[in-house]
């Protein structure tokens, strides 16, 4: 998480002197909350609701805290931000079902 939020809420220059571009910015956005949600799933497996719930305002609040250091907000990186979410949890929830798991 703290990656995550660091790498949102960095100005785009230092983004760029990291080698991070742009040029996939909703792949980016999907990814890293694919890997939170996933990753979250597997440390709090009865809690996937709250999870969930957690990360759509953490989305959120990112998009609203980009504005103060200077980048873009967009309701289009929020819904990526939700649908990697989706993803991840879907995913885990089918690793389950094929170990034997309970289903989340």
């Amino acid at each position: 998480m703290a990656v995550v939020l660091l790498l949102a809420l960095l100005p785009d220059h230092l983004l760029h002197a990291l080698a991070f571009t742009s040029h996939h910015d909703k792949l980016n956005h999907a990814a890293a909350f694919a890997t939170l949600s996933a990753l979250g799933s597997l440390g709090w497996p009865q809690q996937v609701v709250r999870l969930a719930v957690l990360l759509a305002l953490t989305g959120a609040a990112i998009e609203i805290l980009q504005c103060v250091t200077g980048r873009d907000m967009s309701v289009f990186d929020w819904f990526a931000d939700c649908a990697g979410m989706a993803y991840g949890l879907r995913t885990m929830s089918w690793v389950n079902e094929i170990l034997g798991e309970p289903v989340i």
